[in-house]
């Protein structure tokens, strides 16, 4: 398969970036999207070039580090899959591919494709916890009765990776549909409730201190999702926000 790439390139968060096209062959169907950028970069180095940086970690759809815009689209034209999961089966031969990194003032460049996204971890350490004395004090997970609705839809909060995807897809750049999976996570379980009002209110004042754009329901978000997680989080964070602020 022959393919044209249109890249963005960028030094770094400072300097000024630019779309650099390179072609490539031979790439076969069954190759990930990723190996189809490590087959680049093994000829840029073989001719001296610099080569193009990308995030990567597991390449399993696990750890959301393999975050890139393909075509306007965050992780590619697929559904449910992260960039490390797209394979070339979906492009065919002669298509021309635009890469670029997420575009958020949150999410600053830190070379090529490469984005800083701790902004994330800042949200999490705000209040993505729950507070317990383990001190000889263990007790087994399964003691505490939990509703098996409330216990599924933690669940499925709790699959968030953290990519990025949704602040990516959004058009204010909102981190809303992330921020509510780990309130949700939380909410959902008596574990929880203890710090639940401190929980969503610092949160979502760390999201805001952070620079993403607020939620208009446009719902591009739930469908760039790599792992799916549903727009009724964001109901639920609202929700909770509310209540929280109404107890003063």
């Amino acid at each position: 398969m022959k393919l044209t790439l249109k890249i963005w390139r960028q030094e770094n968060a400072n300097a000024k970036g630019k779309m650099v096209t390179y072609p490539i062959d031979g790439i076969e169907d069954d190759m990930s999207f990723l190996e189809m950028l490590d087959v680049l970069n093994e000829e840029l180095i073989a001719k001296g070039d610099d080569p193009v940086e990308f995030d990567h970690d597991c390449r399993e759809g696990i750890c959301g580090a393999c975050s890139l815009q393909i075509n306007g689209e965050p992780h590619g034209p697929d559904r449910l899959v992260t960039t490390c999961q797209l394979h070339m089966r979906k492009f065919k031969d002669g298509d021309t591919i635009v890469i670029e990194p997420f575009r958020a003032t949150a999410f600053p460049v830190i070379k090529d494709l490469i984005v800083d996204r701790s902004s994330f971890d800042r949200i999490q350490h705000a209040g993505g916890y729950i507070s317990v004395n383990t001190s000889g004090n263990t007790i087994d997970a399964n003691s505490i009765p939990v509703n098996k609705h409330d216990a599924d839809d933690s669940f499925a909060a709790a699959t968030c990776i953290g990519c990025g995807a949704c602040v990516a897809a959004c058009k204010n750049a909102s981190a809303m549909l992330f921020t509510s999976a780990k309130v949700s996570q939380y909410a959902l379980l008596p574990q929880g409730q203890v710090e639940a009002v401190e929980r969503v209110e610092n949160m979502v004042r760390q999201m805001d201190l952070e620079g993403f754009g607020n939620c208009t329901n446009t719902g591009a978000c739930e469908i760039e999702c790599p792992k799916g997680i549903s727009l009724e989080n964001i109901a639920r964070m609202n929700r909770e926000y509310l209540s929280a602020t109404t107890k003063g």
